[in-house]
């Protein structure tokens, strides 16, 4: 099915790293009739709000970029929110979709729903085929419920819902919450205030905190006081530490790039495109989305610092969770789609630290 330039697409998480990515995707592709609304306008929790703006925009397309995520500590410590949360916008969206009988859905997961021993690299094959990973299951658990409710709604009832998993993103826009968010743009913000301590580039730190304060720390503490703080998180002007040993690998992707191909998947595959006519079980019919490469999370924090400039010491406090010891995904279904990555771990790290220190700049000239 394509869905023309007169198509209205409701982008549900506009404003989030994916969503905001997917967004302006579309509209470099000319897609003007889109619709989005923050957090704060629509609560995707709300059923009743959800079923009164599904009643008044009437979308021909969905994309359910939506999702309430973080990183380890974050899945460990509110574990209840990761699948309550999660569950509930899953099923006000996808259910009003149906309701309203939307002619495209994009449903985006991740692969953090394979088995934590899954078979490297994984397939989509691999689901449900053996444990999670404790430190993530029960957001692993809601994307599983997402992913299997597009698939059941095509087999049933024909619904053209498609689900995407991405690997670790990373990009403009991304949380830099120096516990709460995913591992490269903490690495990023942590080895920047160490590099700038290490420098007694004060002002650049202040900057820094008063853009993103850290548990109530502000540029207008005192040194000591930020230095107490941020000690907290590893960060000192000899040494960062990093949570784990450093040695689990991961694969990156480009938000942006993640956008492209989600978009690429939005306009050019169908549900019947995802799985074999012939099966007698119609079942993962999901697409992982990535670029087929990894690397250890020490040689992650090695190119960060290399990039930044931080003369000091990179240390691991083994004592914290390394999470999933490998996951990679096989891209192959992706390929054979049509799409292939061209960011490389090397330029996107490059890219997001420059965003990061822009960031920075504008918000201090705005203040």
């Amino acid at each position: 099915m394509t869905l023309s330039k007169d198509s209205k697409i409701y982008v549900a998480g506009h404003h989030g790293l994916v969503g905001s990515a997917i967004w302006n995707n579309l509209k470099a592709r000319g897609y003007e009739h889109l619709v989005g609304r923050s957090h704060k306008e629509l609560d995707l929790m709300d059923p009743i709000a959800v079923k009164k703006f599904f009643d008044e925009e009437q979308p021909d397309a969905v994309v359910l970029a939506a999702a309430h995520v973080g990183g380890i500590m974050a899945n460990l410590n509110y574990r209840a929110d990761f699948i309550f949360q999660n569950l509930q916008i899953q099923q006000n969206v996808i259910g009003e979709s149906f309701r309203h009988r939307v002619k495209k859905l994009l449903f985006l997961g991740s692969t953090c729903i394979y088995p934590r021993m899954a078979e490297q690299p994984m397939k989509e094959e691999a689901l449900l085929t053996s444990e999670l990973e404790y430190t993530n299951e029960p957001y692993a658990i809601a994307k599983i419920a997402g992913l299997k409710m597009c698939e059941s709604f095509g087999i049933q009832y024909g619904c053209n819902y498609v689900a995407v998993m991405p690997t670790n993103l990373y990009g403009p826009n991304d949380n830099f919450h120096l516990e709460n968010s995913h591992v490269l743009p903490a690495m990023i913000r942590k080895v920047y205030l160490a590099k700038s301590l290490n420098e007694r580039n004060w002002d650049a730190v202040r900057k820094d905190i008063d853009l993103r304060p850290v548990e109530g720390v502000n540029g207008s503490n005192s040194n000591e006081e930020i230095l107490t703080e941020l000690a907290k998180f590893g960060i000192t002007p000899e040494a960062v530490t990093l949570w784990g040993t450093g040695k689990p690998m991961r694969e990156f992707l480009w938000s942006e790039e993640m956008a492209d191909a989600s978009v690429y998947v939005l306009l050019n595959v169908d549900f019947k495109d995802t799985f074999n006519s012939d099966a007698k079980e119609i079942r993962n019919c999901h697409i992982n989305v990535g670029t087929g490469k990894e690397l250890s999370i020490k040689e992650v924090a090695e190119k960060v610092i290399k990039e930044i400039g931080f003369k000091g010491k990179l240390c691991w406090d083994a004592t914290k969770p390394d999470g999933t010891p490998r996951k990679l995904t096989d891209v192959t279904k992706l390929h054979n789609l049509g799409w292939h990555h061209k960011i490389e771990i090397d330029e996107g790290i490059h890219k997001l630290y420059e965003w990061y220190k822009l960031g920075i700049c504008i918000n201090h000239q705005t203040v």
